[in-house]
């Protein structure tokens, strides 16, 4: 291992990681320092580090560029047979559209949903949000004098603004007083913060305590944070809307039925693809969609 240590601590170059590898072994030779069975020795150790590298490494989270690279480096500079242990270039996945619920589909729905899973469905329709991203607000991404909802760390990790819809907002600030009483009542409990993000808890260890960062909507039960070894609050789970737009939907087919029985909607606006399930997707521009 000591070649590899040797190989991995010299300076950071722009070289590609193959040039690297025969300059290394070159300067073996070229210095002199040492002898033609320690030259050896460090060649057939780059090699092991690297097929063993592959084995580990899982491939279907590292780009195609990165793949290519160290099958090169094994195949082409060090002669491994790679061809037991080398993963299949992945294939560029396909692009498909979404199916999004009609107007009568989408006003069934949420008049089929109550309570807090009924705001948070239609906060996620009204502001294009994925599920993560409504059940991970904040309070102090809700802004009401702008009628925008901050999303923090979205997909790519990036922050975005969108819009904060008018239907719902009195029941969204009555249910912020309740998030605020929440937050009263962990506070008089001594219980530890919210998490926070990017180690903001030690550059600002009361951070987590303050009402701006509590959860928009926070979990009814307490939990113990892996990360830290704490019990403190937590969001809502992912699955609590999933699992009511899941029942919903199932009486908002009843509903659209009977509706299309009596004649109160158009029957293209019922199309056959409402007798099948619906379920919340992932990202925008609406909450649900037909399988």
């Amino acid at each position: 291992m000591r070649w590899v240590r040797r190989f991995l601590s010299r300076p950071a170059s722009d070289e590609p990681l193959a040039d690297q590898v025969r300059g290394f072994c070159e300067d073996l030779e070229r210095n002199g320092g040492s002898e033609d069975w320690q030259v050896r020795q460090a060649d057939q150790a780059l090699r092991i580090y690297f097929v063993n590298f592959l084995k580990r490494t899982d491939w279907h989270r590292r780009p195609v560029s990165t793949v290519c690279a160290i099958l090169f480096l094994c195949r082409e500079v060090l002669g491994v047979n790679v061809e037991s242990v080398s993963p299949g270039v992945k294939a560029k996945r396909g692009q498909r559209l979404p199916v999004v619920l009609s107007m009568p589909e989408t006003v069934a729905l949420l008049d089929a949903m109550s309570g807090t899973p009924r705001l948070m469905a239609a906060l996620i329709y009204g502001g294009g949000l994925r599920v993560s991203e409504c059940c991970e607000l904040r309070i102090k991404d809700v802004d009401f004098d702008q009628g925008l909802v901050i999303v923090r760390r979205g997909k790519g990790d990036k922050d975005r603004s969108t819009l904060l819809a008018e239907v719902g907002r009195e029941e969204l600030r009555a249910h912020l007083r309740s998030s605020e009483a929440r937050h009263q009542a962990d506070r008089q409990a001594g219980l530890a913060g919210v998490w926070m993000p990017d180690a903001l808890d030690r550059k600002y260890p009361n951070a987590g305590r303050e009402l701006g960062w509590f959860w928009v909507f926070p979990s009814r039960t307490l939990s113990t944070d892996p990360r830290a070894g704490v019990v403190r609050r937590h969001h809502l789970s992912e699955s609590v809307i999933q699992k009511a737009v899941k029942a919903a939907a199932q009486e908002a087919k009843r509903i659209l039925q009977r509706m299309l029985a009596n004649g109160s909607i158009n029957e293209p606006a019922f199309t056959a693809a409402s007798a099948a399930p619906l379920t919340v997707v992932s990202g925008p521009p609406a909450p649900c969609a037909r399988n």
